[in-house]
């Protein structure tokens, strides 16, 4: 039987664990020590990886990596939860940071912190946010950040051919980062037309099928369906939606879009639909 691939976060911070730790702290004097289970009760997700620490100030502490595809609302309240669940399990520290791969829509903030108020009590977490369309690629190819080669082209001036060769060169030229061609011909399908990609490249689907951020785009793209389908009900039965009612939609999940598109066909009012929104 094939290898499965293994082109998630795990397998790209895992490729150097120092360099990672070093460039996601801005600390030179960070290393890493250890991979660790990222697996908690009822919560498991590819997205999270945590990698155990030290520096001469800080000791032995926990780094928490939470690599997104876009940025969702619903970030800061998972941050603050990873962050809990991390240091009772491992009673260690928490540096948390969260990695956004694709800018999100116009209409979304991307919050570094998590508030919260209720009855006279607050909660608040801080977490460091990376933005990968803001990192230079020039510091990717330049500088030892081989887990960032597969991002090249969505970085901050990555988007030309020359820079596309350069990454794959890179890839190349070490046997443990080849099976990362894929992944770097998937990114750069977001900038660059399929028949260059193929002349430049390897197109490997069986592998990229295998990526959690594959099969999220796939899931995008029903969610925006199904984001459709809910507004053209609205429209027809309602004339045009809220603005509060388009500023909720990309937050809606596939399961909620479903259950709004049948409450969308029997109530009565746009006001009523309204009601019915998740807060």
């Amino acid at each position: 039987m094939a290898k499965r691939a293994d082109i998630g976060s795990k397998r790209l911070i895992s490729l150097a664990p120092n360099a990672w730790v070093q460039w996601v702290t801005g600390n030179p004097q960070v290393r890493a020590s250890e991979l660790l289970d990222a697996e908690f009760q009822w919560i498991s997700r590819e997205s999270d990886v945590i990698l155990k620490a030290s520096s001469p100030e800080h000791q032995e502490f926990l780094i928490l990596n939470e690599l997104q595809l876009r940025y969702s609302q619903a970030m800061p309240k998972r941050m603050r939860n990873y962050v809990a669940l991390a240091e009772e399990k491992y009673n260690l520290s928490t540096y948390p940071v969260l990695i956004n791969i694709l800018p999100p829509p116009a209409t979304v903030t991307i919050e570094d912190c998590y508030d919260s108020e209720f009855m006279g009590l607050k909660a608040h977490q801080d977490y460091r946010v990376i933005n990968l369309w803001e990192v230079d690629a020039d510091l990717v190819l330049t500088q030892p950040l081989p887990s960032l080669l597969p991002f090249v082209p969505i970085l901050k001036g990555g988007g030309s051919e020359s820079k596309l060769r350069s990454a794959v060169q890179a890839l190349r030229a070490d046997q443990t980062l080849n099976q990362l061609e894929p992944l770097l011909a998937f990114f750069a399908s977001f900038v660059h037309k399929i028949p260059l990609i193929q002349q430049i490249m390897r197109w490997d689907m069986t592998v990229l099928r295998e990526s959690p951020w594959y099969q999220e785009i796939l899931q995008e793209g029903i969610q925006q369906e199904r984001r459709r389908s809910l507004e053209r009900i609205l429209n027809l039965r309602f004339g045009d939606i809220t603005l509060d009612i388009s500023r909720k939609m990309p937050a809606l999940t596939l399961e909620q879009l479903d259950e709004l598109i049948a409450i969308a066909l029997t109530v009565n009012s746009l006001d009523e639909f309204s009601q019915q929104l998740p807060n």
